[in-house]
């Protein structure tokens, strides 16, 4: 019995890490050897060293995706929902249901259930943005499944604004930097004021130079990214296990459900993170110290 309803809550994942400074080659490489209609997304999936793919936490994705000049991700529609952060590169684009919109650094654009998209490239140089997404879930509900779109493109018109689908980094900085103290938490929203899907949200942090955040724990995951500054994350498995992940500007890494965190700060930092918490949410199950 104690294995089915442990004493605290036991996630297969562990703590991992992504350095962008290695990573980022391996991705550009693919690039060269992967031509784009050959693989439907290029994407290098963050695969938790205790698990395997698509988690890379017990109930998150990641991964991060590649679009070269001139390339199309073409046209298709999924069940599972997604997000991207955008990481790198200028005058990329990603079309849902006909709105196209251009890609900046540190943007979130969503990609609802079942709406059509695509991801295109009209500018220079390696456009690199972090997907996620809620594949995990699928592995024990068998409903998830994709629609390839007749054509390449879905018809869409570039908008100058789209609040229902990107989230400027702008607005949430600002939002931050207004905040009192040397920590401060922004939650995402979707325009209804709600989290920004049934089963994932997104939030962004700051953490003043030469500080930390408060120690806290939560019974959801995260995957993190470094959007600028250095600093490390003191963390503390639901095991009791305790690591420390040093991070800098592109890094990102897997936080597992119970695990407390501190992030200490060499420098100001922002951190992009998303999580499952409206999935524990709705279910009832979601809790929290702090």
């Amino acid at each position: 019995m104690s294995a089915m309803v442990p004493p605290a809550p036991n996630p297969k994942a562990t703590v991992a890490s992504w350095k962008y400074d290695e990573i980022r080659p391996m991705l550009l490489e693919a690039g060269r050897l992967v031509a784009a209609d050959e693989a439907e997304r290029r994407v290098l999936m963050l695969v938790n060293p205790n698990m395997r793919a698509p988690y890379t936490t017990d109930t998150i994705y990641a991964g991060l995706q590649l679009i070269l000049p001139g390339e199309t991700a073409p046209a298709h529609r999924h069940t599972a929902f997604a997000l991207r952060f955008i990481v790198e590169g200028e005058r990329g684009f990603t079309a849902v249901e006909g709105k196209k919109v251009i890609m900046r650094r540190g943007d979130v654009i969503l990609t609802p259930s079942w709406q059509w998209h695509d991801h295109g490239h009209e500018g220079d140089g390696p456009m690199i943005w972090l997907d996620g997404l809620d594949l995990p879930l699928y592995q024990a509900f068998p409903t998830n499944f994709a629609e390839m779109y007749k054509d390449e493109r879905y018809p869409s018109e570039e908008v100058e604004s789209a609040k229902d689908i990107q989230i400027g980094w702008e607005e949430v900085q600002n939002d931050l930097d207004a905040r009192t103290g040397s920590h401060a938490i922004y939650n995402y929203r979707s325009p209804s004021g709600g989290p920004l899907s049934l089963t994932m949200g997104g939030q962004a942090e700051r953490v003043d130079a030469e500080t930390k955040s408060p120690p806290i724990r939560e019974s959801c995951s995260f995957v993190y990214h470094c959007y600028e500054g250095s600093g490390r994350s003191e963390l503390k498995l639901a095991n009791g296990e305790t690591r420390t992940l040093e991070w800098t500007k592109g890094d990102t890494f897997a936080v597992p459900a119970w695990t407390e965190r501190v992030h200490v700060a060499s420098e100001l930092s922002y951190l992009f993170a998303v999580n499952d918490a409206p999935l524990l949410n709705n279910l009832g199950m979601y809790r929290k110290e702090q």
